[in-house]
């Protein structure tokens, strides 16, 4: 814990420079026996939490003193829009490793912040992330979107920020794809000394944490495309297990129906946008799958296509990038 504490420290002393706290606001869900307070990560400057971890990680190693040509992950969109804006602030190069499936928003984004964008398919894709390889950039910075302490250390920000706001919150629940976000939130909790339950939500169309802690221990997953694009993943890293493993209380799992319907309630009640992986957290609470009297749920981005809002929106379910 105590080299925990240090990065997580070191993270806030950083972030605070470039990122201010971002709001928790009561959300009515529409249920009387819980209290609902959404933490507004969709608000960051990228419209996603990745941006705490990017910096954190890219600041973390300017300060070592290291030289690189350039930067680069592998993401299905934040995470490659939170480099992006890490590097142009930190006038580096970037490069963007993307799944053929990833949204036009996302990649639109990426590239305006001025990062290269190299597309391969899923499978491809996944195996750079899982390898952290892609032979051209193998003397770059890479940056992992979640299996990086220092990455982690940077979400842990958003944890200690719950626990000035919402000391009182008997749970925390938190979309998951990779973990970081989750483990790095629930790290901080602990480090606080709060004792509130963490819950993770998922999409239906890829559910590796819930099929993990079902087996208690990793496990192959199909992945479907969904119009959720910014979480689930054909497997829990073994990196990233045992963090979730002694974090997380339960995942719970919903539709693309409970996600978009999740949306419309975001929209309509506080009148800010959530992409589908953001939502998700509002969805398990809506399903009446969350225990907890004061819950707080983190609306973890709110970048999607115009399209599948404009769908979303209308009552329905958008198809997956490529697919409208």
């Amino acid at each position: 814990m105590d080299s925990a504490r240090s990065r997580i420290e070191r993270a806030r002393q950083r972030l605070t420079a470039y990122l201010p706290p971002t709001p928790l606001l009561p959300l009515d869900v529409g249920r009387e026996d819980v209290e609902v307070l959404a933490k507004l990560e969709n608000l960051q400057p990228i419209g996603s939490f990745k941006i705490r971890g990017a910096l954190n990680a890219m600041l973390e190693a300017a300060e070592a003193g290291g030289d690189w040509p350039g930067v680069w992950t592998a993401s299905a969109g934040n995470m490659g829009q939170a480099v992006a804006w890490a590097a142009r602030s930190l006038g580096w190069p970037a490069t963007v490793v993307v799944p053929d499936s990833a949204p036009e928003a996302k990649v639109g984004a990426i590239r305006r912040m001025g990062a290269e964008v190299v597309r391969m398919p899923w499978p491809e894709w996944w195996r750079v992330v899982s390898e952290r390889s892609h032979p051209p950039l193998a003397d770059w910075l890479f940056i992992h979107p979640y299996d990086d302490p220092h990455v982690i250390a940077g979400h842990a920000t958003a944890g200690l920020e719950i626990a000035d706001q919402a000391p009182d919150a008997d749970t925390v629940v938190v979309p998951v794809g990779g973990g970081g976000l989750v483990t790095g939130i629930a790290t901080a909790l602990r480090l606080r000394g709060l004792d509130a339950r963490v819950v993770t939500a998922e999409c239906a169309a890829a559910a590796p944490v819930a099929a993990a802690l079902a087996a208690g221990h990793p496990v192959d997953v199909e992945k479907v495309l969904s119009f959720v694009d910014g979480i689930g993943a054909n497997r829990v890293l073994d990196g990233m297990w045992p963090l979730l493993r002694e974090y997380v209380d339960r995942s719970v799992v919903v539709t693309e129906e409970q996600a978009a319907a999740a949306i419309r309630l975001v929209v309509d009640r506080l009148q800010v946008v959530a992409e589908g992986a953001g939502a998700v957290g509002v969805a398990a609470i809506t399903a009446g799958e969350v225990p907890g009297r004061r819950v707080v749920c983190v609306v973890s981005g709110g970048r999607i296509d115009a399209s599948a809002l404009a769908t979303v929106l209308s009552g329905g379910v958008p198809g997956p990038a490529g697919q409208r």
